[in-house]
């Protein structure tokens, strides 16, 4: 217990250093929104300040468990709250994830019960921390070459990074993680590359559940693509989840349109490869934003002493011409 509290504090030390640091890092905010739905992976870059955006949707899930002979239909809704702290690279989210379990013990005569609580509920903290397009040279165009702006290069495999650092809550008596205290940690590390301008990559690497008997290790791997119009949006996703509990590998396939620059709607299907349960799924969802960003003005550079020194030599050495024929 006291080695996952020292790895807490540490993560929470380098989150709270590297805000002090983020003023440095570029602002991503975007003019229209940036959603991480349809699936479950966490896009690198903030909002922006002053962005409340909310993303919410409902699922229904089928489970067949061969080893312990049950059957369960699920039906939930999951939803984060994210807002643009003042730091532009910082954000701030509350994620929730609700779900009502009916589950059948064939083994037990057709006997059936019902579950339901949070299996996610959490607050967190995340922070850009390397942002590839900072420097203004490598993000802007060729203005030669269609095919290099549009096509796939290796430098577009370097992702922007971003960290992250919550708390999970556990409310009541929870039938999903019942030997869970009341509070426990995450860390992450999320990574996204712009493979082309319509293309994009995301990786989410997690340790989860930290300070508990079974903490949870997770990976997401995401690509998106948008369509011809613009307006669609699929994609591709896998999750791999790690534990003493519960370990699984899960793919997600499905779309999104967006309406405007402020409100998105999307659908997705989903399956795992086990039987231990065997899980199939589908879920619809909507994400919008109330976009109160500014941008803040950036005062011109003077210049520097050295330079006025300069200019000031320069000055003087014109008098002195122009008095030495003067005096001739």
């Amino acid at each position: 217990m006291q080695s996952g509290n020292s790895s807490v504090k540490r993560v929470v030390g380098l989150l709270l250093l590297l805000i002090c640091l983020s003023p440095g890092v570029n602002a991503q905010y975007t003019e229209v929104i940036n959603s991480n739905r349809p699936g479950l992976a966490v896009s690198a870059y903030a909002l922006g300040s002053n962005v409340l955006q909310a993303e919410i949707g409902g699922f229904y899930e089928i489970q067949d468990h061969s080893l312990l002979n049950t059957e369960s239909s699920i039906v939930g809704t999951d939803f984060a709250l994210r807002y643009g702290l003042y730091f532009e690279t910082l954000e701030v989210t509350y994620e929730g994830t609700f779900i009502r379990q009916d589950i059948q013990f064939n083994a037990l005569g057709g006997q059936s019960d019902v579950r339901s609580n949070f299996t996610r509920n959490r607050l967190g903290l995340k922070l850009l921390v390397f942002d590839p397009y900072k420097n203004p040279k490598r993000s802007k165009p060729n203005l030669y070459s269609w095919r290099k702006n549009n096509l796939f290069q290796w430098k577009n495999l370097i992702p922007a990074v971003s960290l992250y650092g919550g708390a999970n809550f556990t409310i009541g008596d929870n039938p999903f993680y019942p030997e869970d205290p009341l509070l426990s940690y995450r860390a992450m590390v999320a990574t996204q590359s712009r493979l082309t301008p319509k293309m994009v990559l995301i990786g989410n690497f997690a340790y989860d559940r930290i300070s508990t008997d079974f903490p949870e290790y997770s990976y997401l791997v995401s690509i998106s693509h948008s369509l011809r119009n613009p307006r669609w949006s699929i994609f591709v996703e896998n999750q791999g989840i790690q534990s003493d509990r519960y370990a699984d590998v899960l793919f997600r396939t499905g779309f999104a349109h967006l309406f405007n620059a402020d409100f998105q709607v999307d659908f997705n299907i989903g399956a795992s490869i086990k039987t231990t349960p065997s899980r199939y799924f589908a879920s619809a969802g909507m994400s919008y934003r109330i976009d109160r960003h500014r941008d803040r003005l950036v005062k011109k550079k003077e210049a520097s002493p050295t330079s006025n020194k300069r200019i000031k030599k320069r000055g003087s050495r014109k008098k002195r011409n122009k008095a030495r024929k003067s005096d001739f």
